[in-house]
Parts: structure tokens; C-alpha cells; sequence
């Protein structure tokens, strides 16, 4: 999808995400000293702003002009940018990048971790979460098109020289008419 069919799927709601931080990032990084963070594919910056509230000095990208509007509107001390992850280039390097729900083709999204993981700052963490392969079969929700979903082992071997922190499957708990029901993630972290 292109940023115009974002800015449609945005459009059509009043909020496409739940207005919370993801429950992996609030999980792990709660008790996580502040610094300067980065979101990437930040949509309507939950995680961002989340992050500010925590005392984190964020800047959130998207290139989703509906989505950054919405952040904005949530947060004045997060710096939202409008931009394509796959062109933008940071001016500074940061303590925290976040990738969380970005799936590209494989090739897309190897370039956006290594450039991330190359932004970072002695001892930052780059966080990823998103929909792993397994979540087709074994899941709940998230995209039906296996070429963009995460693998855990793949991802773990983009890293270079990031020393692994996390690396699992793990069950996310969706709230659906029928219940609750599990979505299978992918987190990997790693530091500098």
C-alpha cells in the first residue's frame, strides 16, 4: 500500500489502532531508562507518545499525512515527520529505535532494520514487533500474505554487529465478538 491508500484507511475511522502503546513495548521497555527514541511506520504514534509520557525525547516517521496529524494532535513533545521509512535519513543517532507492525517484502525491510541498527547509539536498543509467518495458521488477524509477514531467525540474522537481547514467537491477546483470541508476533531486540 502506497501513503494515499494509508491516508484513505485512516480516513474511514475515527482510530485504525487502539489508542494504547503496543503491549510488547510497554511490557519491555517501561522500566527502561529515558532517552532519545525513534518510531518507524509510527501511524498514529501510540508508541511514540507512550514513549514521550515515559520521558523519552521521540521522533515519530510515517508517511501516512492523516496518521502524523493524528500523533500530532496527541502529543506535542513528540517530533512527528511525514516521510517514506525506506528515504528517510536520520540526523542524529538515537538510544531507542522502534519498528513495530512494518511489513514490506523481505528485501524492503532488511534495508529499513540495517539502517535503523545503524542510527544507533552505544548500547540502543532496536526493538522490532510485527506479525510472524506463524500467525497466518496459527493466529489471529494481522496480513494474509506470507511474503511480508516476519520470521524470527531471518530478522536475527540481519543484526551484524548488535548483540541479541530477545528473539521469540509470542501470543498477543486480541479481544474479538467471540472472545478473546492470540495473535502471534515476532520480537526481536538487540543492542549496540
Amino acid at each position: 500500500m502506497d501513503a494515499a491508500a494509508w491516508d484513505q484507511r485512516y480516513r474511514e475511522t475515527d482510530r485504525l489502532w487502539s489508542q494504547g502503546p503496543n503491549l510488547f513495548v510497554a511490557d519491555r521497555l517501561s522500566v527502561a531508562a529515558p532517552g532519545v527514541g525513534l518510531d518507524l511506520a509510527s501511524g498514529e504514534g501510540r508508541n511514540a507518545v507512550w514513549l514521550a509520557g515515559q520521558g523519552w525525547k521521540m521522533t515519530a516517521v510515517d508517511f501516512s499525512e492523516v496518521a502524523v496529524e493524528r500523533g500530532r494532535q496527541a502529543s506535542e513533545d513528540v517530533e512527528f515527520v511525514v516521510a517514506d521509512v525506506l528515504e528517510w535519513e536520520a540526523e542524529r543517532n538515537f538510544d531507542l529505535a522502534l519498528i513495530a507492525y512494518l511489513h514490506l517484502e523481505e528485501a524492503a525491510l532488511r534495508e529499513v532494520v540495517e539502517r535503523a541498527a545503524g542510527w544507533l547509539e552505544p548500547y540502543g536498543e532496536l526493538f522490532m514487533i510485527g506479525h510472524d509467518r506463524s500467525n497466518l495458521e496459527l493466529g489471529h488477524g494481522g496480513p494474509q500474505s506470507p511474503e511480508i509477514l516476519w520470521d524470527v531467525p531471518t530478522i536475527s540474522g540481519w543484526l551484524g554487529d548488535l548483540r541479541l537481547v530477545e528473539s521469540v514467537v509470542v501470543r498477543r491477546p486480541v479481544q474479538t465478538e467471540e472472545g478473546v483470541v492470540y495473535a502471534r508476533d515476532a520480537l526481536v531486540r538487540a543492542r549496540r
